[in-house]
C-alpha cells in the first residue's frame, strides 16, 4: 500500500510539474508577443519620425517638429481634433501639378496675431481611399486684420506667406507625411485629392 500511495504521489508531482512547465511556457509566449508587439508599434512610429526627421534644416527646427508632433498626435482622428474646437473647413485644397494641401480643420478660437507651436491655427488632414482622414501636417494662420506689423509674421525661423488675393497669412508645416517639396513647402505632390476642391482656407 505504501509503495503504490509513493508512486501515486510521484505521479501527481510529475503532472504538476508538467503542469507549471506548461504554464510558464504559455506566460513566456505571451510576454514575448506582447514585447514583440511594443517593438513593432515602436518602430512604426519612429519609421514616421524618420520620414520626416531630420528635416536637414537643424536642430531647433528638428525640435520644434518633435514639439507640433507631441502636441497633434491626439489628433490624429478627425473626431479628436472636432472635440477640442477644429472644424473643417475646406474641401480637398490642390494645385496642380505642384500638388495638394488637403483638407484644412481651422480653431476659430485660434486665429489671432499669437503663432504659437502648441497651438497650430490649422490641422491638414488627407482623406484616404476607405474615407479616413489621416493627418499631414499644421498650417500656422494669422488673419491680415489681427496683423499690424509691416513684416510677414514669423515662426519656426520662417516668414509666413501670403497673396493680394488672400486675407490671411499663412504657413504649412508637413510634420506627419514628408513632403519632396520641402517641410515648408504650401503645396504637397505625394497628397492626393479624390475629391478636389477650390475654396480657399
Amino acid at each position: 500500500m505504501e509503495t503504490a500511495e509513493r508512486m501515486e504521489h510521484e505521479i501527481m508531482r510529475t503532472e504538476y510539474k508538467v503542469w507549471m512547465l506548461g504554464a510558464m511556457a504559455a506566460v513566456l509566449v505571451s510576454v514575448a508577443a506582447a514585447q514583440t508587439s511594443a517593438v513593432k508599434m515602436g518602430e512604426a512610429k519612429m519609421g514616421e519620425a524618420k520620414a520626416v526627421l531630420p528635416t536637414g534644416l537643424g536642430e531647433a527646427v528638428d525640435r520644434d517638429v518633435m514639439t507640433i508632433r507631441e502636441v497633434t498626435e491626439k489628433f490624429k482622428a478627425t473626431e479628436a481634433a472636432e472635440a477640442a474646437g477644429y472644424k473643417r473647413n475646406t474641401g480637398c485644397v490642390e494645385h496642380q501639378p505642384a500638388g495638394a494641401m488637403g483638407y484644412h480643420f481651422n480653431n476659430e478660437a485660434l486665429l489671432d496675431a499669437t503663432l504659437d507651436l502648441k497651438h497650430p491655427e490649422v490641422l491638414v488632414y488627407e482623406k484616404m481611399p476607405d474615407g479616413t482622414f489621416q493627418l499631414n501636417g499644421v498650417e500656422f494662420y494669422v488673419p491680415k486684420s489681427a496683423w499690424k506689423s509691416s513684416d510677414p509674421p514669423r515662426i519656426m525661423g520662417q516668414d509666413l506667406q501670403t497673396a493680394p488675393s488672400l486675407d490671411f497669412w499663412y504657413l504649412h508645416v508637413w510634420v506627419w507625411k514628408a513632403d519632396p517639396s520641402g517641410l515648408f513647402a504650401p503645396w504637397n505632390p505625394d497628397v492626393k485629392c479624390s475629391e478636389p476642391s477650390a475654396m480657399s482656407h
